[in-house]
């Protein structure tokens, strides 16, 4: 039998993306959920349009632009990787809305538990689904998550046409800019 059009690259349900976490961090950066190329290898935003750790360097987080089977060295800068959802898909929007908002309280129990000073939410999918807010605004949010002061960023997937390089750049450099500012405070 044929099929038409592509297909999706199989991804064992068994593989997961584990979180690069610890206590205390400065930052907890979350996708929505893994990419299957990020699924497949075990390492965050491994996808080749993937535009996360260009912009990471340039908006001043890392001396370096890493590369993905690097993902761990960011615990050395007080940042971390996680997703709100752990099932693996080709496109973030494959995901349902009950979904995500199932996944919320078990998520939220982990901000919790490893208690970063902050979540930057790599789009505005998640926390709104888990939140059930329907404005979410980039940049700073009124309300925590799980105790962490919550952020909002573009996401930086080459899917993600909306934004340009140097857009997501910038929109990280300010919440790089705003974490160190409320360092000195």
């Amino acid at each position: 039998m044929q099929t038409s059009g592509p297909t999706a690259p199989h991804v064992d349900p068994a593989l997961s993306l584990p979180d690069i976490i610890e206590p205390g961090l400065s930052i907890l950066f979350c996708g929505i959920n893994p990419g299957m190329q990020a699924a497949s290898t075990g390492r965050h935003f491994a996808g080749r349009g993937n535009r996360f750790w260009k912009v990471l360097h340039l908006a001043g987080f890392t001396k370096e632009e890493f590369r993905p089977e690097n993902d761990r060295q960011l615990l050395q800068y007080g940042y971390g990787l996680t997703t709100a959802v752990s099932r693996p898909t080709a496109r973030a929007d494959e995901l349902t809305k009950a979904e995500i908002q199932a996944a919320a309280s078990q998520f939220e129990l982990k901000i919790q538990r490893y208690a970063p000073r902050y979540i930057a939410f790599l789009g505005k999918m998640a926390l709104s689904e888990m939140s059930g807010k329907r404005d979410i605004q980039w940049g700073l949010q009124a309300a925590d998550f799980g105790g962490a002061r919550a952020w909002v960023l573009p996401n930086p997937s080459g899917l993600n046409r909306g934004f340009s390089l140097d857009a997501l750049v910038s929109a990280y450099r300010e919440l790089r800019m705003a974490i160190a500012a409320s360092s000195r405070d």
